[in-house]
């Protein structure tokens, strides 16, 4: 049995990229939305949206009874 170690690689940095990318939205939608100002608000409520919409998209692809 050999171990594809290239493939393992793959997946790894694209983990740490995708989970890094998304605890960076997040944090960014909570620094925008400190704000008063409306359009701050919409644009921290878009940021939230959008991890949202990618965890579910990450779920979706983990999940076979959703194919």
């Amino acid at each position: 049995m050999t171990i594809n170690w290239l493939a393992f690689v793959t997946v790894v940095v694209v983990a740490l990229i995708g989970a890094c990318g998304i605890v960076g939205l997040f944090s960014l939608g909570l620094r925008v939305g400190d704000s008063e100002v409306p359009v701050r608000r919409v644009a921290a409520v878009a940021l939230y949206v959008l991890c949202g919409a990618i965890v579910l998209f990450g779920i979706w692809l983990i999940v076979p009874f959703f194919h």
